[in-house]
This record gives C-alpha cells, structure tokens and sequence, in this order.
C-alpha cells in the first residue's frame, strides 16, 4: 500500500534504497507494460515454486574475507552510459545581492549595520514586515545598535534605491509607490502615483466611478493610468528567488494515446523496472549445500542471506501488485472517462466518485484513492492530475446526473464571456446557468466560483 501511493519519482528513490539496503536484489532491463498486453489476460500470481529456497542457493563468496563484495565497489554501481548529473554554480541569494548593491553606496559604519539589518529583514517577496518603531528595538536588543525612527527611516530610504524596484516596502502600497517613482514620468505614471497615494482604497475596490470624478479624467485615460499599475509587480523578490530555484518537472505515470479511435492506456516504464534475486547468492547457498562441515558461522551467514532473499522476494512480489494496481484502476478511469479522452471536452467529464472504480475492479476505496491522489496521466490534451477526473454528480433540469466538473467548467466560460465593464453578480449566475438547463442556488455558485478562484463581481470589473 506504501509503495502504490508513490508517484514515478517518488517510487524510483525507494527502489534504488531498497537496491542499496538489499544486495540480493538486482535489477534487469526495464520493461515497458502496454495496455495491449493486458487486454484480454490476467494478472498471474507468483506460485510457490518460484519461490528460492535456502537449500538451492551459496555462500562461499561471502563467507570470504579476503575480498570487498564487488557489489559494495563504486565501479559496479554505475555503469558507463548512466547520466550523471553535472556540478553547477550556486547562485547568489537574493539577499546576498542585495547586500552587494549595498556595498556600492559610500555610508558611515553605523549606519552600514543599519542597512544590512534591514535588508536582512526582507522577506523573500522583497516586504518588510515590521514598523519602524519595531525595528528600532530589534536594532537596540538583538544588535545593540542605539538609534531612532528617524535615522531608520533615513536608511530606509537608501535601501529602497536597490533593485528590484519595490524592496524593502512595508506595505502592497508602499511597493507600487516605489516602483511608480522608478519610473520615466509622463502624464499615467503621474496620475498612478496620485492614485496610489491618495486614492488607494477606491482604486482596490474598482471605484472607477469615483476616481473619474475625482480627476476629471476620461475612460480612456484611466484606462492607461491602471494598465501602468497591472505592469507593476506586488512582489518584487519573488521573480528573483523563481529563478534560482531548481524546475521540478512532473513524470507523468501513466500516458493515454488513441490509436485508430481507440484509446490505448500504457504505464510508464519506469514503473515497470525488470528485478531478480542475484545469482551470487544462489551460488553462495549451494557451496554451504555441497558442504560436509557445517560451522556455525557458516550457519548463521545462511540465516542472513535468507531474510536477504525473503526480503528480496517480497519485494518483487510487492513491485509487480503495485504495477498491477495502477494499470488496472488507471484502466477503469480511463473507460469510465471515455468520452472525455477520446475528445478533450471537459463538458463530458462524467460524475465519478472513488467507490464507482473500487467497484469496477474489486479494491478497496483507500487503494483507489492512493492511485488516484498524487499520480498524473498524459493525455493528448495535456498532463492531467488523476483526481481531477473524479466529481460528485448533480441532477440537471432533465433529471441526469451531470458532474459538478462540467458545471463548474459551464460557470468558467460564462464569467469569460461577460462584459467586464459590468460584471455579473452570484445571482444573475445562477440565472444563467439554470437558463441552460442547471438549476443551482446562488451560494453553489459563489463555491463553485470560489474554488475555481475567480473573485466576486466587483474585483472582475475593468474599463
């Protein structure tokens, strides 16, 4: 059940320390498990003959001590055309950087050690997250630097001059300020500055209304005022930091093809590695076999390769039940989903619950949901989170159960199409949605569009 619940990255990791604790197993070449191999066959069972015995296997390498085992030497665990991975430079800090840009100002000692506290007390979005009152008392009891608010504030402002524009801002409205007055003026860098500093709060909520009013100004030169302020970034650290972290890609699990209008479902073979018990140890129990005295370390060497190759076995054993536990229940989410894969239309996605596939294979429900939970599914319409594909179903105004993905993808595209200068509120949604033949409240709604993270009326209006 542990192993089942591990994505292809996650699985080969606790394969290669199973590799390493176990020297019985090895492995072979991979094998690639395509679902035309499983179309009209069984998963067969180990049967008990092929289990390895103890009196079918050796010991008398390892019984030697006049050798290091070679499969402890590091020219036998790589082989030539392994890929390595290559050295590279570690990147500067974002907040290293900082303090370099630092350094290029000419600032008396004390206040240096001002500077770089505060630059030190940059959060990774490039925020200050403290008052200055605060700071100065951090500065006396954790640095015992003796100062005031208006020296702080003194500072402050030089480390407000390094880059990115934006850093070192205590507030959203402090950092667009900054990066405003970082700027080349013209008449809408201007009027973005005044509306920051003074109208902030109508500007947040989307009073364009009153900021008209307020400025005399046209649509068209609001407009331009506000698509200045959209180019700004609220977090100035964080494009930074973004770039000197290390892309985890994701390995798809499972790829789903179709072939002359049929799908074709394959398991990636890296989730498929080919494993058997070393010869080595077959041939170590056959010398203590063939042996006339039998001393008693030589007996309880054998006790150790044994739960060795126990282990190794059972290991292999639990590795084939895991590739036959993802292909069959991946297999039954794919057929059930049918209609969906064959053409991308999420419209299609039919109400499907984990018991519904449990079901259909004869697991246990905690066995789908670990298949389902942390696995992905290239499709040919994009890498795909399997859990995505279940839903809860809802009755239509025909009576059909629909799946809450189709009606959530239904609301999606209806708030894409409105007129963005007014925007629809929850209620006329709803109106909508039950014109199209989905009677849902109102409150659905405003879930539906929480979860798919689109903000009320109000903040989706634009001029």
């Amino acid at each position: 059940m542990k192993l089942i619940q591990l994505p292809t990255q996650a699985f080969e990791q606790r394969l290669l320390e199973e590799m390493n604790e176990n020297p019985a197993l090895e492995a072979g070449a991979e094998d690639n498990y395509e679902a035309d191999e499983y179309a009209n066959e069984e998963f067969d069972d180990y049967e008990d003959s092929d289990r390895i015995e103890a009196d079918d296997i050796n010991i008398d390498d390892y019984l030697s001590d006049d050798d290091t085992p070679d499969y402890k030497t590091q020219v036998n665990n790589y082989s030539d055309d392994e890929d390595r991975e290559m050295p590279y430079a570690a990147p500067i800090s974002f907040h290293q950087d900082l303090i370099n840009q630092l350094n290029t100002f000419i600032l008396e000692d004390a206040d240096r050690e001002i500077a770089e506290f505060l630059v030190g007390s940059i959060d990774d979005m490039g925020y200050i997250r403290r008052s200055v009152p605060d700071i100065v008392d951090d500065l006396a009891f954790t640095q015992g630097i003796y100062t005031d608010e208006e020296t702080v504030e003194r500072i402050l402002h030089i480390v407000h001059e390094l880059e990115p524009a934006g850093v070192g801002a205590r507030d959203l409205q402090e950092c667009l300020l900054l990066q405003l007055k970082h700027k080349t003026p013209t008449e809408a860098v201007d009027l973005a500055i005044d509306i920051i500093e003074n109208q902030f709060d109508a500007f947040t909520k989307k009073h364009y209304d009153k900021l008209q009013q307020k400025y005399t100004i046209s649509a068209d030169q609001l407009k331009k005022t506000i698509h200045e302020i959209e180019r700004l970034n609220p977090k100035p650290g964080g494009s930074f930091a973004g770039n000197n972290k290390i892309t985890e890609n994701v390995v798809p699990d499972f790829a789903i093809r179709i072939v002359d209008g049929e799908l074709e479902l394959s398991l990636n073979g890296r989730n498929a590695p080919t494993l058997h018990v070393s010869k080595d140890y077959q041939e170590m129990m056959q010398t203590y076999k063939d042996s006339k005295d039998k001393s008693t370390d030589q007996k309880e060497a054998v006790q150790f390769i044994k739960q060795k190759l126990d282990s190794a076995k059972w290991f292999i054993d639990a590795i084939r039940q895991r590739q036959e536990t993802l292909f069959v229940t991946m297999n039954a989410i794919m057929h059930y989903q049918e209609e969906y894969f064959l053409d991308g239309d999420e419209t299609k996605l039919k109400p499907m619950i984990l018991k519904d596939i449990a079901d259909l294979v004869g697991l246990d429900i905690s066995t789908i949901s670990r298949v389902a939970n942390s696995k992905y599914v290239e499709t040919p319409y994009g890498t795909k989170l399997i859990k995505e594909f279940f839903s809860e179903a809802m009755k239509n105004d025909q009576g059909e159960d629909v799946s809450t993905l189709e009606i959530k993808k239904i609301l999606q595209n209806t708030i894409e199409e409105e007129d963005k200068s007014k925007p629809l509120p929850d209620d006329q949604l709803a109106e909508i949605l039950k014109e199209k033949g989905y009677p849902i409240a109102r409150r659905t709604i405003a879930k539906y569009r929480e979860q798919l993270d689109i903000p009320v009326a109000r903040m989706r209006k634009k001029i």
